[in-house]
């Protein structure tokens, strides 16, 4: 279903509107909707997920395609999430297993490497000089092209011609060859960002607004995720309780700097933020307070001081703490739930953030349309009561979901979800 009698501007601005009024707590014209998803774009246009990868080229039109199908009010681009496959190769990405990596089945979705890439005794290096950490000893273990970063110099300690000395570290021959591979795959990443950008162009054309124009991360899934590992980070708050503080507020003041230099350059102002450990089932609510909630409220209220709309992907369960996160400005965010009890999420928060999500993977993957449109039916209902609602499933829409159920989704929504 599409509008044929208005021009692509007039639909760009009142999708746009639209959102906005949804994450401001107002009542739109009807419950909006956002297209988000992985490699199920792709799937429909009969690509796998080594082609996602690889082709960039491909992986517009396929998205060009889905989106024109669906009509969403938004949509989150994927460039930069999945057409990474050349770029990780060039470099030799040790963090990701992929389609396309020689070992990993050619259909199937990359995989996080949970490794300790910082150990405990590292912290004090960490919070001493995070920029001389980070360049002199978690790059070179995260790939292969960043290792001859460890041969750098420890510059604050050097000065005068002392400086000029150093220089001859640069001219050793694993220098060179290592920075001719950042080199080329610095230039592969130009190329997929040049096709994003393009392929952002021709759907705002078309009249379609990108649903957020930077992501971030919380401060505690930095430690235990990307530095210390799942096990690390855990044991962390018993062992190292203070220093993993003390990296987590270092963390929070660097975390949005990015984001907010990314975001002035793009037309949305909503960033993506998915969360991962500080759900049900692997913190209590004694420890997201501690050690996960206060750092991220600060990362969160430091965006909304920019001007933006922190989107949270809460990827788990968080009903128990529904009261605790309730603590951010008023009419600024959007919490993203994947099996958070969403009708209890409207009753505590719907004053606060807008809601998104509620449709279960499993009812797009196993369902019938006439299940989606039920289930779509009672969110509308309940959820979307006096606006603050966007439309959408439980983690986007899954890669095996059925083309059918996507599009009743989408459809009802549209025609359903309007406020009379």
């Amino acid at each position: 279903m599409t509008e044929p009698d208005k021009t692509a501007d007039e639909l760009y601005a009142e999708r746009e509107q639209r959102l906005l009024d949804a994450i401001a707590l107002r009542q739109p014209d009807r419950v909006p909707t956002i297209f988000y998803s992985t490699f199920w774009a792709a799937r429909q246009a009969g690509m796998t997920c080594e082609q996602a990868m690889y082709d960039y080229q491909g992986l517009s039109s396929a998205m060009r395609e889905a989106i024109v199908k669906l009509q969403p009010d938004a949509y989150m681009p994927c460039h930069a999430v999945i057409a990474l496959g050349p770029t990780m190769e060039k470099l030799g990405f040790k963090q990701l297993k992929w389609p396309g990596d020689g070992e990993t089945n050619p259909d199937v979705s990359f995989q996080y490497l949970d490794r300790e890439y910082m150990s405990a005794g590292e912290y004090d290096d960490y919070l001493e000089d995070p920029t001389a950490f980070y360049l002199q000893k978690y790059l070179p273990r995260l790939a292969e092209g960043f290792e001859p970063l460890a041969l750098i110099p420890d510059y604050p300690s050097i000065h005068y011609t002392r400086i000029l000395h150093t220089l001859s570290s640069f001219a050793q021959p694993e220098f060179r060859k290592g920075i001719e591979r950042l080199i080329q795959s610095g230039e592969e990443v130009q190329a997929m960002m040049e096709e994003a950008r393009s392929s952002v162009k021709e759907m705002k054309e078309l009249g379609f607004p990108i649903a957020n124009a930077a992501s971030g991360t919380a401060p505690f899934d930095v430690i235990s995720d990307y530095m210390r590992g799942s096990k690390g980070g855990m044991l962390d708050m018993f062992r190292n309780k203070e220093k993993l503080l003390a990296a987590m507020e270092k963390a929070a003041n660097s975390i949005p700097r990015n984001i907010v230099r990314t975001a002035q350059r793009l037309p949305s102002k909503i960033v993506f933020i998915p969360l991962h450990w500080g759900l049900d089932g692997f913190m209590s609510p004694d420890q997201f307070e501690t050690f996960f909630w206060p750092t991220l409220r600060k990362v969160i209220c430091t965006l909304v001081d920019a001007g933006l709309h922190p989107c949270l992907f809460w990827e788990g369960d968080c009903t128990s703490r529904l009261e605790t996160i309730k603590d951010v400005p008023a009419g600024k965010c959007i919490y993203f739930f994947e099996r958070t009890d969403i009708f209890k999420a409207k009753e505590v928060l719907g004053d606060t953030v807008c809601i998104r999500g509620g449709m279960p993977v499993n009812t797009l993957i196993n369902g019938t349309p006439d299940q989606v449109r039920e289930r779509c039916k009672e969110l509308i209902d309940v959820v979307g009561e006096g606006g603050g609602y966007i439309m959408d499933a439980g983690v986007g829409i899954p890669d095996e979901a059925k083309a059918e159920n996507v599009q009743a989704m989408f459809d009802f929504t549209r025609e359903y979800g309007v406020y009379r």
